[in-house]
């Protein structure tokens, strides 16, 4: 029982892990919803994602072939993997730069602006191609770790359970305190440059990634908490 149970329990922690960058890119996009449409696209975003990891999980012999060297750049080889990383961070960079400069040049009009151009179609279809990058990713890792499908199929659906309780909290917290999206965003700028870097094969520890996001999160609380001691004093 034990040599199945570590495994699994492994495996779900590495997928919570992976997850959040998900649940706060899901999270952000939301905002740019009504209440009702944001719960819904949270839904749908973290339900495409257990279906999106349970169908590529059906093609693994598939998803490992991407491990192979496609072509050279600079004595750089690029795997099937590797390209799609690199599309995804790309994408990521560029949809936080554009959210970030949403929310810093002129915050009210450009956000009207992007309250009244954003649809839970095209939001969606953000979502859907995040999920897929994250998807590989994840998948490939599992792999490595556990050679039992069935291990796989229970730790993509128990993890996504849990991401699914935790997405409320998160996304309420980050539309509470303001501050926290701008730094949210600055984070997913970070997992689009590991995902630029993984791509080239320069990793980039995923250990110093979510230490050096917890570091910032404890700091923003803490600057949070000095400002509402400094106005109640007032």
């Amino acid at each position: 029982m034990t040599e199945f149970l570590i495994p699994l329990l492994t495996l779900i922690a590495l997928e919570l892990i992976l997850g959040i960058d998900n649940i706060i890119f899901i999270s952000i996009l939301a905002d740019k919803l009504p209440k009702d449409q944001g719960n819904k696209l949270r839904y749908w975003g973290l339900g495409l994602a257990v279906l999106i990891r349970l169908i590529l999980l059906g093609f693994i012999s598939w998803i490992l072939k991407l491990d192979k060297t496609l072509f050279s750049i600079l004595d750089i080889d690029i795997t099937g993997k590797g390209l799609i990383l690199i599309l995804g961070g790309l994408f990521l960079i560029w949809k936080s730069t554009k959210e970030i400069y949403l929310k810093t040049e002129d915050p009210r009009n450009q956000e009207v602006r992007a309250k009244k151009g954003a649809s839970f179609n095209s939001l969606l279809m953000d979502i859907v191609l995040l999920d897929l990058v994250f998807s590989v990713d994840s998948i490939i890792t599992a792999v490595g770790m556990v050679s039992e499908l069935w291990i796989m199929y229970t730790a993509v659906i128990v993890s996504v359970i849990l991401m699914l309780i935790a997405s409320k909290p998160i996304s309420d917290f980050i539309q509470k305190h303001p501050s926290f999206k701008i730094l949210a965003l600055s984070f997913l700028m970070l997992i689009g440059m590991a995902l630029i870097g993984e791509g080239l094969h320069f990793v980039i520890p995923k250990g110093y990634i979510y230490f050096s996001m917890f570091f910032s999160f404890i700091v923003n609380l803490i600057q949070i908490k000095t400002n509402s001691f400094s106005t109640h004093e007032k």
